[in-house]
Formats: structure tokens, C-alpha cells, sequence
């Protein structure tokens, strides 16, 4: 069956259109997320026996539906290693004056650094949040060592990147961020920590292209989340991530099961469950150094798709809009149908650059973040609220009938997206 226009064209409704996809049912959406959003999972904390259990599903759902491994992997298993910082101690002075260590931030994979201005680290001045946001995306997992004057006025987002658990890849340089309201010419760094070898897991299977098999097409979410906390007012300590991010990976593997029914990619099509997104996109930066990202001809991630968006129902937005023509691509391709893909109502948050979709678009790669989530009123935001109960599943089914409706051209070879320029 072709997934292309011609389907749009025949119906006035989503709900019309759903007939002609019965494997993306409402039933089957509820039991995916209803377990990956279980207490027995623990919030799928990323070094945790809850996210193993995650990925074990995920895992045995890959191979119920029928995807096959990447090539060069014997399973569905995409692991690497990382360095965990246990335990840290820092100390810094700016032109002879002290640093208060709340004030300093150091990402490295060292056991212990001294560092001066003779050591001709890059100095970068950050004085808005825009710039925070660049350097941030540019520097996390970047081989250069740098030092980020954080100016005092972005203390919050300062305190947010502080308060954060974050493994380094062992390729990456010397990241200090240092909050303060003027630029030395003189500085003094130490920093020591202990640190121990983590494992992190990707999960990624594929439908083989027919004709096309060297053009990828990827579906992507992040099936990690916040594990369990202090309890709230009711008790409930744990983050079920049931929007963050079980609705894209429910997503992902209901998408898997509809495209290997109907045999219709004349493109390889791709489904990635990526780990550790809750601490800096880890999986899929790591992915990114794995593939051709020249093989990617368009990448759909899915995040937090479980609540209706600010335009209710039938609507979701589409991160970097602006930046390819893939937003314009997949509403043509939803012509006929009540279903509308807007472009992102909060450019001031940068959510272009805070998904699994940032690793691949920094390298040219249309890729994309389809989301719903009022990212300036959802009340269960990283909260321990955030459960299965509190999502709109018959509206989450309609957004992933949408998404396999739109993309029947990309996958089909017919339409191909411009790629990002940076």
C-alpha cells in the first residue's frame, strides 16, 4: 500500500485515515506506553536496573515486529562506554581572586587538572541566553579544550547545567564553565575527581530499503527519563516519563510495526530508542559517530507527543521549521486531512538544539523534533506527575498516524529534503 498523497486526498479527517492504518491502533499504543511508563520501570534512569528493563522490551519488541540489526551488529544493541564522575573537588581564581566553587563547572574525563592562561585554553564570553544555548550545543561533546565565561545576569541557567549528572565520551576535551561578571587576564584552575566506566545502550533496528537501501530514514525518540526522587505531596517518588519520553518511543516502535506491514520504504528506514537524552543527548550523539550522516536523507524524532498542543487536537509542531523543507513536505502530504503541523511556538527555548535531533542537524541532516508539549504550561513536565493517567492516548494514536501518513513520500523516494545548513 503507497502512503502518499493519494490517501490524503480521499478523506476529510484522521479518523477516516485511520481505518486505512489499523496496525497503529489505540489498544496497541496504550499497551506499549502503559509499560514503558510503568512503576516497575523505574523512571529509566539512565546506570539503573529500571532502564535495563526498558530496554529489554524495547528490545523484544524490535524483534516481534520483524526489523533486522544495523549492519556490522549482531543484535539491536548499540553500546559505548563512558566516564562517570563519582565524586569532585574544584578550586579556581580569577586575576588573583578567589572562585566560589559553587560558581565553577568542569566537564572532563581527566582524574585531575591544573590550568592557567598558559595553557591557551579558548576563552568564550557568554552574555546572553542565546549564546549559553550555541555553546552549549557546540562545546558538550566537542574535543577542544575551552573555557565559558558565564556572565552573572544567566546565573538560572548557569545553576540548571551545574545541578546536572553528566558522563563524559572519553574523546572529548576540557570543559569549564566559570560564572562571573568580568573577563580575567590571568586565571588558575584545579580540579581532581574519581570517576568509574559506565555502559550506555542505544537500541536500533531497520527496515531495509527495496531500491534505495543506501538512503536512510530515521525515527528517534529517547526512552531514558529521571528515575525516582524525593515523593511528592502524594507520595509518588517515582518519574514514570510517561510523556518524557514513553509517548515517542511508543511512537517509534507502533511505526516500526505499521511499515514492516506494509512493505512500502523503497528507502531504509531506521527506528533508534536513544539512551541518556536527559543528560546531555548522549545517545545520540554517539549514534552521529556511528553512521554516514550523508546516508540520511530525513530524521524524525518524536518528544513528548502524550498531551494536545497549544492548537488541541489533530495539530502537533515541528522544531527548526524554518531550517528545511521538511515541515512543508509533510503537511503536503496531509492534504485533505484535519491534521496540521505548525512550526515551533517557542523559538526563545531553542528546542531545536535540545533533542536526539541536534547531533545529526549540526552535521546538515534534516532532522527534526515533532512534539506537542506546551513547553510554557505543562504541568507534568519532569515532574513525578507525569503518568500514563495524564495523557490523551486517542490523540497521541491520530499524531502517529499522521507521522506515518506524511512521511510516505520521504520513504517512498519521491521526495527528498533540503538539508540544514548551519
Amino acid at each position: 500500500m503507497r502512503l502518499f498523497l493519494v490517501a490524503g486526498l480521499l478523506v476529510t479527517s484522521l479518523c477516516a485515515l485511520s481505518q486505512s492504518i489499523p496496525v497503529i491502533s489505540q489498544p496497541e499504543v496504550h499497551r506499549i506506553e502503559q509499560t514503558l511508563a510503568s512503576d516497575d520501570m523505574q523512571g529509566r534512569k539512565v546506570f539503573t536496573p529500571g532502564i535495563e528493563k526498558a530496554a529489554s522490551f524495547i528490545e523484544k519488541e524490535f524483534k516481534k515486529a520483524g526489523l533486522v540489526p544495523l549492519t556490522g551488529y549482531a543484535g539491536f544493541d548499540q553500546s559505548f562506554s563512558m566516564v562517570d564522575p563519582q565524586s569532585v573537588s574544584v578550586t579556581a581564581t580569577l586575576d588573583g581572586s578567589p572562585v566560589d566553587k559553587k560558581n565553577i563547572v568542569v566537564f572532563s574525563v581527566e582524574n585531575s587538572l591544573n590550568i592557567g592562561a598558559e595553557d591557551h585554553y579558548r576563552k568564550i564570553i557568554v552574555k546572553t541566553s542565546d549564546e549559553f544555548t550555541a555553546a552549549y550545543a557546540r562545546y558538550m561533546n566537542s574535543k577542544e579544550n575551552v573555557i565559558l565565561l558565564v556572565d552573572t545576569s544567566l546565573i538560572k541557567r548557569f545553576t540548571r547545567l551545574a545541578s546536572r549528572h553528566m558522563p563524559q565520551f572519553r574523546s572529548v576535551g576540557n570543559r569549564i564553565f566559570i560564572l562571573t561578571a568580568w573577563d580575567p587576564k590571568q586565571f588558575r584552575i584545579h580540579y581532581e575527581q574519581k570517576s568509574k566506566n559506565q555502559v550506555l545502550t542505544n537500541l536500533i533496528g531497520m527496515i531495509p530499503g527495496k531500491s534505495r537501501p543506501e538512503e536512510w530514514v530515521v525515527f528517534s525518540a529517547h526512552y531514558d527519563h529521571l528515575g525516582i526522587g524525593q515523593p511528592d505531596a502524594s507520595g509518588d517518588s517515582i518519574y514514570n516519563g510517561a510523556n518524557d519520553d514513553a509517548s515517542g518511543t511508543t511512537a517509534i516502535i507502533a511505526l516500526a510495526n505499521y511499515f514492516i506491514t506494509h512493505r512500502s520504504n523503497e528507502r531504509t528506514l531506521v527506528f533508534a530508542a536513544f539512551t541518556a537524552e536527559e543528560i546531555g543527548e548522549f545517545g545520540s550523539a554517539y549514534f552521529a559517530t556511528k553512521i554516514d550522516p550523508n546516508k540520511i536523507v530525513a530524521m524524525f524524532n518524536i518528544e513528548m507527543i502524550g498531551t494536545q498542543s497549544r492548537w488541541g487536537k489533530n495539530s502537533a509542531y515541528i522544531t527548526g521549521y524554518e531550517k528545511s523543507d521538511m515541515g512543508a513536505i509533510l503537511q503536503g502530504n496531509l492534504l485533505g486531512t484535519s491534521f496540521r503541523f505548525y512550526p515551533d511556538p517557542y523559538p526563545e527555548q531553542a528546542l531545536f538544539l535540545r533533542s536526539d535531533n541536534a547531533s545529526l542537524a549540526k552535521l546538515g541532516v534534516p532532522a527534526h523534533t515533532i512534539s506537542t508539549s506546551k513547553m510554557d504550561s505543562e504541568p507534568y513536565y519532569h515532574t513525578q506527575g507525569d503518568d500514563l493517567e495524564t495523557l490523551d492516548l486517542e490523540n497521541m494514536t491520530e499524531i502517529i498516524r499522521a507521522i506515518a501518513l506524511s512521511a510516505g513520500n520521504i520513504i517512498s523516494g519521491q521526495q527528498t529534503p533540503v538539508r540544514v545548513k548551519n
